[in-house]
C-alpha cells in the first residue's frame, strides 16, 4: 500500500489508528455509515451529468454505488459477529463541513461534489492503510481494511478524472489544491474518537 502518494496536505500517524482500534465496535458502527453514505452519494450523483456528456457516467456512478454497497454488507456482517449493531442516528462532522464547501450553480455545484467525493475517497483511504498496519493483532480486520485500501484507492482516483473532464484540467486541479488544504484544515478541527474521520488524539504528535 502506497498511502505516501495521496496529495492529502496531512498525514495520519500509527498512533491515531491504535487509538481508534480500542473500541472496535465504535469505529465499525461508523464505517458502516460511511459506506452507506457513499453508496448513497454515488446514486445521487447518477443523474446529474453535465449537459450533454452522458456516455459512460450512468455505468461510473452504478459501480461505485455497487462497490459501497458491497462494503457496507461487510461491514455489518463483521459488526454483527463481533455483537455489535447499527444505530438510528448517526453524524460525520467531517463530511458535513466538506461539503458545505460546495459552491452553487450547475458546473460549479457538480465538479465541487466529485472534488469533495474524491477528497473523502483519499482520506479513507489514507485511513485505511494505517488501520491496517495498526490492526496487526485483529487478523480479520487487518486484512479487511488493505482489502478496501485499493478500492478506495481506484473510487479517488474516478472522482478526480471526471471532475477534470467536466471542468478542464487547469480549474479542476486549481479547485483541488484549494479543497486539499480546507480538506486538512476540516479534519484538523475534528474531536477525537473512535471514527473513521476523526480527528487525532491528544498523545498523538
Amino acid at each position: 500500500m502506497k498511502a505516501d502518494s495521496l496529495p492529502l496536505h496531512s498525514r495520519t500517524p500509527l498512533a491515531w489508528g491504535r487509538a481508534v482500534l480500542a473500541d472496535p465496535i465504535a469505529l465499525l458502527v461508523d464505517h458502516a455509515f460511511l459506506e452507506r453514505k457513499a453508496a448513497g452519494n454515488a446514486m445521487e450523483l447518477l443523474t446529474r451529468w453535465p449537459g450533454d456528456w452522458t456516455p459512460g457516467w450512468v455505468e461510473l456512478m452504478t459501480s461505485i454505488a455497487r462497490d459501497e454497497a458491497a462494503h457496507l454488507a461487510q461491514v455489518t456482517r463483521m459488526l454483527v459477529r463481533r455483537g455489535g449493531r447499527m444505530v438510528r442516528f448517526h453524524a460525520c462532522p467531517y463530511a458535513a463541513e466538506l461539503r458545505a464547501l460546495v459552491r452553487k450553480g450547475v458546473q460549479g455545484e457538480l465538479v465541487d461534489r466529485l472534488l469533495v467525493s474524491a477528497l473523502i475517497e483519499a482520506r479513507s483511504c489514507e485511513r485505511f492503510s494505517v488501520l491496517a498496519e495498526a490492526a496487526q493483532q485483529d487478523a480479520e480486520l487487518s486484512k479487511f481494511y488493505k482489502a478496501l485500501y485499493s478500492s478506495e484507492m481506484g473510487h479517488y482516483k474516478v472522482f478526480l478524472k471526471l471532475a477534470v473532464k467536466v471542468a478542464g484540467r487547469r480549474d479542476a486541479l486549481c479547485r483541488w489544491e484549494q479543497l486539499l488544504a480546507e480538506e486538512a484544515r476540516v479534519l484538523a478541527g475534528q474531536a477525537p474518537g473512535p471514527r473513521i474521520h476523526s480527528g487525532f488524539f491528544e498523545s498523538v504528535e
